[in-house]
This record gives structure tokens, sequence and C-alpha cells, in this order.
């Protein structure tokens, strides 16, 4: 990838990880997320609904919004529906998901609704639909996610005062 035109020197130049960084709160997005324009509407009780923009970035050959960004939008607002029903600095992870896509994407915002169906021990299910901006479903995400066995988050730092054991 190095004699890849299309990846910038600054690119290049950038660490791999393993990476520190600070996120807001519990409930807020990560990296990622920001990367992908999301926003964080709702995330109580359960529930939680997020939305985020159809930009060129996004967009797949045939100029359709890309199937990996609804999902990306459809996951994480799972888990901000989780993480409004779990103790802070809880690490989990996605381990299974199905998609069924509905319809095209070609313009607008994009907003994901979710909520958790069940939780069993150290396991959570989710299950979110996306809808365009004119309120058709064009997804419908379930997933299961895992509650770790060490489940507290390190290395992560929360603006909000509250600290992951960052550097534990």
């Amino acid at each position: 990838m190095k004699n890849d035109p299309d990846i910038s020197k600054e690119t290049e130049d950038r660490s791999t990880g393993p990476h520190r960084f600070e996120m807001e709160a519990w409930i807020s997005r990560a990296p990622f997320e920001r990367l992908l324009h999301m926003s964080i509407l709702e995330a109580a009780d359960g529930h939680a609904t997020l939305d985020m923009p159809f930009l060129i970035d996004l967009a797949q050959g045939g100029g359709l919004m890309h199937g990996g960004a609804l999902v990306s939008l459809a996951d994480t607002a799972v888990v901000m529906a989780i993480k409004s029903v779990i103790e802070p600095h809880t690490h989990f992870a996605t381990v299974t998901c199905d998609v069924k896509y509905l319809a095209p994407v070609k313009k607008g915002v994009v907003t994901a609704r979710a909520k958790v169906v069940e939780r069993d021990g150290r396991i959570l299910k989710g299950h979110a639909v996306v809808y365009d901006e004119e309120d058709r479903a064009v997804m419908e995400f379930n997933s299961v996610f895992k509650i770790a066995r060490d489940a507290r988050i390190r290395g992560i730092a929360f603006a909000d005062g509250n600290q992951s054991e960052a550097g534990r």
C-alpha cells in the first residue's frame, strides 16, 4: 500500500496503534463515529437514536450509501442503547450481527433507532432499524454482544471526569 497514490504522506506517518485517546463521556462518539459524522440524538433506558449524513465519502461505486456505513450506524446505535443500561466503562463487543437491506439510500440523513431486546448474563441482544430522511426503513439489524470476562475498559480517558483505568 505504500505505493498507492491515494494514501497521503500524512496517513503513512500515522501510528497503527495501540492507541490512547480521550472520550467526552461514557455515552459519546468514539473516533470512528466522529469520522462518519454520526450524531447521538438519544441514549437512555435501553434505547438509542443516532443519525448520519450521506456524504460523498460514504458512497459505494454505484453512487448509493455504502452498506458498511449503514451497518456501522446501526451497530453504534445498539452500542449506545447497551451503554445506557450497563455499568459505565464496561468492556463489551459485537460477536454476531445479521443485516437485511430493504432499500437503497441515495441522499440525505439516515437515522438508526435501536433497542436492547434481551439480556442474559454477559450476553446482550440488540435490534436496530435504519430509516432514510423520508422515514422509510432501509435496513434491519440484529446483533449479539458479549461483556468481557475482565469487563473494565483500560487505557481510555473520559473527559467527563470518569476515568477508565488508564495506563493500568
